[in-house]
């Protein structure tokens, strides 16, 4: 396998997929069926119902057992758009990526592709409204900041555009009204972004005064705010099969569903675009464990590999709710998001010191971590790299790189678990970084820096992310993908020298690759074969394990060729 064929799949940042409501835990109790939503959220099958329960409201429950890997249920979002950056890559009716043939432009306002003229004719209901208000916004560029409008902007069109011609008393209507608002409890500065927000969407239109907005069903002032409260909360990321983030949808259905920092599903975009191509993108609920009947469904909105105080802080700033999952309410002792190494190596951890609480002893053996100081100052220093690496690594790569290279082994030298905050984000992005400056000419060193800090991404997530999930099962992936990579000098294995060479390292691959075809098809359900991504696995490991056998046999061949040999 080559390197190339890695190198064009990776992604540089990892979407989240996130839905709307509060927080809640597993253990509450059920209330009866709410049956004024029975005519609406046709997508949900009869294995699931919305419930209410008096201390998180509405949720998702289910009817009957749902089984690991199990499509849950799959819907098609009735309003989704390309980020900017991706217009000119992926289609914008299917979200498939541009063929090697290329996409078709639309003529008009120059902006949108698509894969063809079917595609083109599947999105022009929405997109005629669209294509005038794009072509409107552009003769405003030279005062404008972006000669095309951000996806918030584009997609809440489209919302807009859709209420009027479905009307305002349709299940396609019904449905996006259902989905919550914070309007009541929303902070002031949520309420000027709204106010910012909503004056771009009017000017987009092509409207001179809210009041204008009465055709669309909004009839004053608390309307438009509750509007950009229902998109800011229940938005979702649209992602490619790889999840890395292509745009923004909506999707009622989806968004029914409450959050937990443990889940039991995840929403996923797999990509059978072959067995029905009319439905992509699809957004689908997957089971990544087995789900008893009347448990109710749990999806995560933010990324669950943080420590406490960030998901909630997350949480609280993007949704208005303090999150009471079990592991936010109990949480381990010690958190491995925030936990060193005994100083004793005896195998336990310690919990992070802190400016209040200073001294830390390891959990298994009591030894006191002796220099606590040294240990916060690694911790801060972290934090700051990851921020400014993060906002550099699109715009100075080489300088993001610098940092994640400088910072990440003064955070392992302070034994910060690899599975902790900020060494694990640190990691992710140093991966990503040195993927994205990889030379064209690829060279030992070089790939196996990459593979090595493969690993210690696959290492940190599996300490906290469950077995299944899309993250998780993704780095697998990843990794024995750059296992797989045809070696440009091969080198003598050298004991537990990591990593290795020649056949050990394609048998290291190989099994990496088998347990990622395992995890996918959790993550991103049995049914479909892992998705893009598990059907692409599956692929591979067919080449390696020819690649193995080959192997065996040259080496058999040899030995029957030597003269004198044993017989």
């Amino acid at each position: 396998m080559s390197f190339s064929d890695i190198r064009t799949q990776r992604q540089i940042k990892e979407a989240r997929s996130h839905a709307s409501h509060v927080g809640s835990s597993p253990d509450l109790m059920i209330e009866e069926s709410t049956p004024a939503l029975a005519p609406l959220f046709g997508t949900l099958p009869p294995s699931v119902e919305v419930r209410t329960n008096q201390e998180t409201g509405r949720g998702v429950y289910a009817k009957e057992r749902l089984t690991k890997g199990g499509v849950i249920f799959g819907s098609k979002p009735p309003v989704y758009v390309l980020s900017t950056k991706n217009l000119e890559h992926f289609c914008s009716s299917c979200i498939a990526p541009a063929p090697t043939s290329g996409l078709k432009r639309c003529t008009l306002c120059k902006n949108l592709w698509y894969c063809n003229a079917t595609c083109q004719n599947n999105d022009w209901a929405l997109h005629k409204k669209e294509c005038d208000a794009m072509r409107r916004w552009a003769a405003g560029a030279p005062s404008l900041d972006v000669a095309i409008p951000a996806e918030p902007i584009r997609c809440l069109g489209r919302v807009l555009w859709g209420r009027r011609k479905q009307g305002l008393d349709s299940v396609w209507t019904r449905e996006i009204d259902a989905m919550q608002s914070h309007r009541t409890s929303l902070p002031p500065e949520a309420t000027e972004s709204h106010t910012h927000l909503a004056h771009a969407v009017i000017r987009y239109l092509g409207l001179t005064a809210p009041e204008e907005l009465v055709p669309f069903g909004i009839n004053n002032a608390a309307g438009i705010v509750d509007l950009m409260s229902r998109f800011a909360t229940n938005s979702i990321t649209l992602t490619s099969a790889a999840l890395a983030p292509l745009g923004v949808c909506v999707s009622p259905s989806v968004a029914l569903i409450n959050h937990s920092c443990e889940p039991n599903a995840v929403v996923v975009f797999p990509r059978s675009i072959k067995d029905h191509p009319t439905q992509e993108p699809e957004a689908q609920v997957i089971a990544i464990r087995d789900i008893a009947p009347d448990e109710e469904i749990f999806t995560s909105y933010i990324d669950t590999t943080l420590p406490r105080a960030h998901r909630q802080a997350a949480l609280s700033t993007t949704y208005n709710f303090a999150c009471k999952c079990t592991l936010c309410s109990k949480p381990p002792k010690p958190d491995p998001r925030e936990a060193l190494a005994c100083p004793k190596n005896c195998g336990g951890s310690c919990p992070f010191p802190s400016e209040e609480g200073p001294l830390t002893r390891c959990v298994k053996c009591k030894s006191a971590v002796a220099s606590t100081d040294s240990v916060l100052d690694a911790l801060r220093i972290g934090q700051e790299a990851l921020q400014k690496a993060t906002s550099l690594q699109f715009a100075d790569l080489p300088k993001a790189q610098q940092l994640t290279t400088n910072i990440i082994p003064i955070l392992t030298s302070a034994k910060a678990l690899s599975s902790s905050h900020p060494l694990l984000a640190l990691a992710r992005l140093h991966q990503s970084l040195l993927l994205a400056a990889f030379p064209p000419n690829l060279t030992q060193d070089a790939l196996d820096g990459l593979i090595r800090a493969s690993s210690a991404s696959v290492t940190g997530l599996s300490a906290v992310l469950p077995p299944g999930h899309p993250a998780r099962a993704l780095a697998l992936a990843e990794l024995g993908k750059l296992l797989a990579v045809d070696e440009p000098a091969p080198h003598a294995a050298a004991g537990s020298t990591f990593p290795p060479s020649g056949p050990a390292r394609l048998r290291l691959a190989c099994d990496t690759l088998i347990r990622a075809r395992d995890e996918l098809a959790i993550s991103f359900g049995e049914r479909n074969g892992g998705g893009e991504v598990g059907r692409e696995v599956r692929e591979m490991v067919v080449r390696v394990e020819r690649e193995l056998a080959a192997w065996g046999q040259g080496i058999r061949n040899v030995i029957e060729d030597t003269p004198g040999r044993a017989r």
